[in-house]
């Protein structure tokens, strides 16, 4: 059978905007919408990767696994966190450390699983690998631990990084935004978003007669920073230029890139409010749609959202691209009904306002998964 394949279902009102543009980040599910849930971000630049979610990541390379640096857990049902051990294990012999951040309860979660193997072959003479595991609250982050390689992965509480409320983690170029909703448990939805968009115009760079390469990186980076005009930026020549020589000429600015991720939220006012300030006009929603809307019962009854009110929280947070997985294993035999429900609602309002709509698809070919594998109840 073919196996319904993840969409990006769009308004078209914006396709000029995706022309030239340097996102921060490429977004893919990591599977097909019938089978675990997972958003893999991969940093355009830098050999870097975020996780949303950490269920089955067998379609991930070991290569593609090595560059994760942080993984945001919305909830830790097996089919999100399925993962874990493949990737603890190919981090084991790299110095690079790997920062886990999940809801209430989740640092002592990961001590259990590391504690379950044995690690007399580790010693002074181990590559000193550093796992950390931190509990969010939906406000901030309350807990976190340290676990090194020679010392066996024994426990050391640390202090939580203090970002602002509503941060579950913060660097230079973005941060990641998270709400915890109500799934019978906490489940949290995350937020990426780029403190700036700084695009290349390749034509000025000719006119200044400067080559294209990875020194403009260092230049889009002092922008984001707010660094001070007279900043010298190295060129690949072995001069400089001042900071001020690139900003307004081959330097643009724009809004940065915000990329929502929602799944295993009830289908009820106080989550679909939480979720609509988070994805409010993201550039990509990834949003769970387990069941159709004449199923309702079983939405309820599960604590899941349906794809019509998916597609009708994207229309009214106004996001560009949504983009629906986490199906339930009932509808293989119409694996379209889905997002074909999720289209018709998310555009339901839109037909007049924005007439140029558009359906492209993202993210590789999927798999084939057993039919027998139910991702909606949990």
């Amino acid at each position: 059978m073919e196996r319904a394949r993840p969409h990006r279902i769009g308004t078209g009102r914006d396709r000029n905007r995706w022309v030239g543009m340097s996102w921060l980040v490429q977004p893919r599910l990591v599977n097909d919408p019938f089978s675990d849930p997972g958003l893999y971000l991969d940093f355009r630049y830098g050999r870097r990767a975020i996780l949303f979610d950490l269920g089955d990541v067998a379609a991930l390379s070991s290569r593609e696994l090595l560059r994760v640096s942080h993984v945001f857990v919305s909830h830790t049902h097996v089919d999100h966190m399925a993962g874990f051990d493949r990737l603890f294990r190919l981090c084991l012999h790299r110095p690079l450390p790997l920062t886990l951040i999940g809801p209430p309860g989740f640092a002592a979660q990961v001590e259990h699983r590391i504690r379950g193997f044995t690690w007399n072959l580790l010693d002074e003479n181990s590559v000193d690998f550093c796992m950390r595991a931190m509990d969010y609250d939906g406000a901030g982050l309350t807990k976190a631990t340290e676990f090194h390689a020679r010392e066996a992965f024994t426990r050391h509480d640390i202090a939580p990084p203090g970002f602002p409320q509503g941060v579950a983690w913060m660097e230079d170029e973005f941060s990641i935004e998270a709400v915890a909703l109500d799934h019978g448990i906490p489940s949290l939805a995350f937020a990426l978003r780029e403190v700036l968009q700084v695009n290349v115009w390749r034509g000025v760079l000719d006119d200044l007669g400067l080559p294209p390469g990875a020194w403009l990186n260092e230049a889009k980076r002092a922008v984001r920073l707010g660094l001070p005009d007279d900043h010298p930026i190295t060129v690949p020549s072995g001069g400089s230029v001042r900071l001020s020589d690139l900003k307004g000429r081959a330097l643009r600015v724009a809004p940065g890139q915000v990329v929502a991720y929602v799944t295993d939220a009830a289908p009820h006012a106080e989550n679909r409010a939480k979720i609509l300030r988070l994805a409010h006009r993201a550039d990509q929603l990834f949003i769970e749609a387990v069941f159709l809307e004449r199923d309702r019962p079983l939405a309820v009854a599960s604590l899941h959202l349906t794809a019509h009110e998916a597609g009708s929280i994207a229309r009214e947070a106004r996001v560009r691209h949504v983009t629906p997985f986490h199906h339930s294993a009932r509808y293989l035999s119409e694996p379209e009904a889905l997002r074909e429900e999720v289209i018709e609602s998310f555009h339901a309002e839109n037909r007049e306002a924005m007439p140029d709509q558009s359906l492209s698809e993202i993210g590789r070919r999927p798999r084939e998964f057993a039919t027998d594998r139910a991702c909606g109840s949990n």
